[in-house]
This record gives C-alpha cells, structure tokens and sequence, in this order.
C-alpha cells in the first residue's frame, strides 16, 4: 500500500480557499477546533459519505484532516481503494495550530470534548492501573494490564487503535445522522 499524498500546513494554508477540506475525527474532537470551512465525516462514517465526496472530488482537491495524521491517512487510503484521490495534512490539526494557524471553533460548542488520542491515553491508563491494583487480590488480574500493554504496541505496527474505535462508539464521540446529512448536503454544495 503506497502512502497517500500529503500536504503540509504551509502548503494547505495558502491553498485552503481552493480545497474542500473533509475532518474524519469525531464530531466531539471536531468541535473543539477544526481548519476553517472543513466539513466534518467521521472515520467510521465514510463509506455512507463515498458517493458525495467522489462526487466533490469531481469538483476540486480534497484534503483529509485529523488530529495527528494517522486517520486521515486511513481515510485517504480508503479513498484511493474507491478510485477517489485525496491529500492528507501533515501533522494533522495539531501541526496546523503549532504552524500559528487559527483553528474554528463553533460559538457557544458547550463542553469541551478531548481529543481521541487524550480518551485513548487516559483509558489505557486507567486499564493498566486498575489491573495492577486488582493484581494483588488475583495475580490474573495482571494479565489485564499485559494485554492494554500489547494491544498499545499492535496500535504503534499498525498505525490503528481499535481502543480508539471502540471509543468513537461512545455517545459523547458518536455521530448524529442528521449531522452527517447536512454535512453531506454542505458537502454537495461546496
């Protein structure tokens, strides 16, 4: 598998005007900053979207963003598998932000969700720990921790995190369909 076309915050910045600009985090994580004018379709909301973004990719270059990179360039091979050609940010929105570029942030989003890695972080953590202490009633227990500490290294190979797709299940990060019709119709309108 080759590795898609990236972009980086230079680049997208000066072309950002030009780019249909498509955020594949969750609507929770997409809410607490994303480029200006990017249309939010979650990961695991793509393949419903395909029909729309080939389309949009008839019209002009897509760029897929996400926090660091990692699933937009998932997104992007995705896409490519479906004959839709695509970039993806370098460095994701974090790089956008560390590059001084300004973020969007909707008026009056509410609370602030964290971001999928921070979820990813913390869960693995508190999986760990709470092994560990278990682990002294019942050694078992510890096994817990083994396997958070074995599925973290399959997650670095692979460049997935099936903690992070089980997380995108949660309410609080799972899409509304409404919300993914009307980005699909702000999607057929760009």
């Amino acid at each position: 598998m080759t590795s898609p076309r990236t972009m980086d915050t230079a680049q997208a910045s000066s072309r950002l005007h030009e780019l249909i600009v498509l955020d594949v985090r969750t609507p929770g994580e997409y809410a607490t900053g994303h480029l200006p004018g990017a249309l939010n379709i979650p990961l695991d909301q793509l393949d419903q979207a395909l029909p729309d973004i080939r389309d949009a990719a008839g019209r002009g270059d897509i760029l897929v963003v996400c926090a660091s990179g990692a699933r937009s360039e998932n997104a992007c091979h995705t896409l490519a598998a479906h004959g839709i050609a695509t970039a993806t940010l370098a460095g994701g929105t974090g790089a956008w932000a560390a590059g001084g570029h300004a973020l969007h942030r909707p008026e009056g989003g509410g609370r602030i969700a964290w971001s999928m890695e921070r979820q990813v972080r913390f869960t693995a953590g508190a999986v760990v720990l709470a092994g560990l202490a278990l682990g002294r009633l019942r050694p078992a227990f510890r096994l817990t921790s083994a396997g958070i500490a074995g599925g973290l290294v399959f997650s670095a190979f692979t460049n997935t995190c099936g903690m992070a797709a089980v997380l995108a299940k949660l309410p609080h990060n799972r899409p509304c369909q409404v919300d993914l019709d009307l980005t699909l119709a702000a999607l057929r309108d760009h």
